[in-house]
């Protein structure tokens, strides 16, 4: 008997799922005059849009499509139209802007990276000239860290996570590594003296979401959060690194009201004793070889009791 053949099935629609488009990496320095004195901002500004889109995707229609090219001049235009107080209050200015003055536009996030600078000090010997004190518009860029900031708008609520990246901390002693587990792949010694170093990167949320309340200064909780970071990390006698990144985060949390959640990812910048006696020498823990990789990587959430996570576990995502 022959077999009866069936119709073909129709094929399943391809649905369009998240999406979002903007103008990445704005680079804008906001120079503040004020008379002699020059003050400095220096921002990377990421912009990246959603909603109704679906229409540029399925049709080419643009209708619905604020250019790109326009993002980036609403970056510009922001840096003299409102300035720059900070780079969370930048962000808000922008991520209001886009949701509020575009119908199609439900959702903007605004990505920012801050690049710090300071002040060149005259010389004694230059004040002959145009004196030591009249020397205020000279910056040198800070080598240490990037600061940074995420801020989203759905036109009701605002999301605000912010944080920084890049910052090489070292303890030379007061750190020990022992106690743990061992199998026949173990060749690590026990430590009861160590260097301990990382390369931090963290970030942390803030429970401000909603104009009706009141919104943080933005400039004095970055530099109060790193004063207790930093503190933590200073003072805390590191069993592991674990304990200090608990120790890192649960300092923010206990000090900093506004703070409801931190994330760091830690990499384990290895010092490792160097052997000495070939050469007839005692290494009585002076010096060490600075291994850039392979390297521990320790990661992980602090949170204020009973609030939820939502930094992404992935940093590189944020």
């Amino acid at each position: 008997m022959a077999e009866t053949s069936r119709p073909a099935r129709p094929a399943r629609p391809v649905i369009l799922g998240q999406n979002q488009y903007g103008k990445a990496e704005n680079r804008v320095v906001k120079i503040t005059r004020d008379g002699a004195t020059h003050h400095i901002k220096d921002l990377n500004v990421s912009v990246a849009l959603s909603g109704d889109m679906e229409e540029v995707h399925y049709s080419g229609s643009n209708a619905n499509v604020l250019p790109t090219d326009t993002t980036k001049n609403t970056v510009f235009a922001f840096a003299k139209e409102h300035g720059i107080e900070s780079a969370e209050q930048f962000g808000i200015h922008l991520a209001r802007h886009f949701v509020t003055s575009q119908q199609p536009i439900h959702r903007a996030r605004i990505r920012i990276e801050e690049y710090a600078w300071e002040r060149i000090e005259a010389s004694d010997a230059n004040s002959q000239f145009i004196g030591a004190d009249d020397v205020k518009h000279s910056f040198v860029r800070k080598g240490q860290e990037v600061r940074l900031t995420q801020v989203t708008y759905d036109g009701e609520k605002w999301e605000v996570i912010s944080g920084l990246k890049d910052l090489v901390v070292m303890n030379s002693t007061n750190s020990e590594f022992w106690g743990y587990v061992k199998d026949k792949y173990t060749t690590l010694k026990e430590a009861y003296d160590r260097i301990l170093a990382t390369e931090v990167s963290g970030r942390w949320r803030f429970n401000w979401t909603d104009d009706a309340e009141r919104m943080p200064n933005w400039e004095k909780s970055y530099e109060q959060v790193r004063k207790h970071m930093l503190q933590a990390f200073a003072e805390t006698y590191s069993l592991s690194l674990q304990q200090t990144l608990y120790q890192m985060g649960a300092r923010i949390i206990n000090h900093r009201s506004e703070i409801d959640e931190v994330r760091f990812s830690l990499p384990n910048k290895h010092h490792f004793l160097v052997d000495l006696e070939p050469f007839g020498l005692k290494n009585d823990n002076e010096v060490y070889y600075a291994a850039d990789r392979p390297y521990g990587l320790i990661e992980a959430t602090i949170l204020r009791d009973g609030r939820e996570a939502r930094i992404p576990e992935d940093l590189t995502n944020l």
